[in-house]
């Protein structure tokens, strides 16, 4: 019979699993020691290997007999290994009896390196002397491999940090220089934009001394000009003026010089005071052109950029309540008389030539009578030759015709003011500058007849 709580089959169970165990454990002491897992020696105090296990042997590939009493420990190390046992190694354990766990490279079969953990410890005799070494040696090469890719990953990682700073130290300095480029972009637009205020303030300073200040009065007429730039950046070459002649006569002219800046003021300069000084000698309007033909092929035909212009100079004379005009054309638009009636029309001067291309030149001279209320203009080719709607046409003679008539006739003044608004109009299609001078005379004041 069986004790209660207890099972028969499991003690069976429990006595077969000792029997295998025991089994198991019945190798003797001598075998455990030679095929041991990691490397075992004995050495004399001195190093000479006095055993060495069968484990150890077959990682240096070596027979007991060349080994056994023929070598000593370091023998079996690399040489930098032989180094750290002398001056460390070997020390430590005669100072303190033992040491362990110390990283050292073997010699192994066919030349090879092997990475093993070394652990040393003294055994001495009943009287405490030190008698042989025992060492472990335990195969480190699993360990060493992981340790060196440890160590890459060390490496890459810090390679991969220090190619981050250098990014990021590169992408810093990239943003400086940027903030660096902005700043000398900006100051440099900044003294653009100075120097240009500066240069169309000098132009635009050029550009009035080479017109009049202001008309002068002539008596029993009115006067009214306008000077439209087209662009601030350059000095344009139309001119005009206005002066007195002596006797009640007043000389006036209008022209356009070819090209702009600086050398076309030049032009601009020497055309306007050639005009003025030829109208004191001889105020005819054919002979004046003739002479700054003259003056002007002279002194720009020789040097392989020759200069011209167009103009008109005319003479005025007063008789009574009307104004004779006699003028001459070279080159230039017509001028255009506006009545008191409303109609406009043109006073055409056919066949004047440029001024100043060639040696002799003809130009076509004209006369009018200006009533009162009667309004002559003149103008340069600027407000003809301005483009206008989606398709860009020019702008032309026949369309100015049209916008002088359709103006009420309220003198010279009221005429130029209407004209100032249509060029701003014209935008950008307005390209070159445009001179205006209107001369008229005034329509008679309305006297209120009184009652009786």
């Amino acid at each position: 019979m069986c004790r209660t709580g207890q099972d028969p089959d499991g003690e069976r169970d429990v006595d077969a699993t000792d029997a295998v165990f025991t089994s198991l454990l019945e190798d003797s002491a001598e075998e455990l020691y030679e095929q041991a897992p990691c490397g075992y020696l004995s050495t004399l105090m001195d190093g000479t290997i006095a055993k060495i296990n069968t484990t150890l042997l077959e990682w240096l590939g070596r027979d007991r007999s060349e080994v056994v009493g023929r070598m000593r420990f370091t023998d079996l190390l690399t040489v930098g290994g032989k180094l750290y046992h002398e001056t460390h190694f070997a020390p430590l354990v005669r100072m303190k009896g033992e040491i362990s766990g110390i990283a050292l490279a073997i010699r192994a079969a066919g030349g090879q390196r092997m990475p093993v953990l070394v652990t040393s410890r003294v055994k001495a005799s009943g009287d405490g002397e030190p008698l042989l070494i025992r060492t472990t040696v335990f195969d480190a090469r699993d360990r060493r491999a992981y340790e060196t890719e440890l160590l890459r990953g060390r490496q890459a990682a810090e390679e991969a940090r220090r190619e981050a700073e250098e990014a990021h130290r590169a992408a810093e300095e990239a943003r400086q220089a940027a903030e660096e480029a902005h700043r000398q972009a900006e100051g440099a637009r900044r003294q653009a934009e100075a120097d240009r205020e500066r240069l169309q303030e000098a132009l635009a300073v050029l550009q009035q001394n080479l017109l009049p200040a202001a008309l002068p009065e002539v008596p029993g007429m009115e006067a009214g000009s306008y000077y439209h730039t087209a662009s601030p950046d350059l000095l344009g070459g139309d001119f005009y003026d206005l002066f007195p002649l002596g006797a009640d006569r007043w000389a006036f002219f209008l022209g356009d010089v070819c090209g702009k800046g600086p050398k076309a003021a030049a032009v601009t300069s020497l055309t306007r005071y050639t005009l003025r000084a030829a109208a004191m000698h001889d105020p005819d309007p054919v002979t004046v052109l003739t002479t700054l033909n003259t003056v002007l092929h002279e002194r720009y035909s020789g040097g392989g950029d020759p200069r011209y212009c167009t103009a008109v100079f005319g003479v005025l004379e007063p008789d009574g309540d009307h104004v004779s005009v006699h003028l001459a054309s070279g080159g230039h638009p017509a001028a255009l008389i506006q009545r008191a009636d409303g109609a406009a029309e043109y006073l055409h001067t056919p066949g004047g030539m440029l001024i100043g291309i060639l040696s002799w030149a003809q130009f076509t001279p004209a006369r009018t009578r200006l009533s009162p209320g009667d309004t002559m203009l003149l103008y340069t080719d600027g407000l003809t030759e301005a483009r206008t709607g989606p398709a860009r046409e020019l702008y032309g003679e026949d369309a100015l015709l049209a916008f002088t008539g359709a103006q009420p006739p309220a003198g010279p003044r009221a005429l130029i003011t209407a004209l100032s608004g249509l060029l701003a109009g014209f935008g950008d299609g307005l390209d070159d500058d445009t001179a205006l001078l209107a001369l008229g005379v005034p329509a008679p004041l309305d006297t209120p007849t009184s009652e009786t």
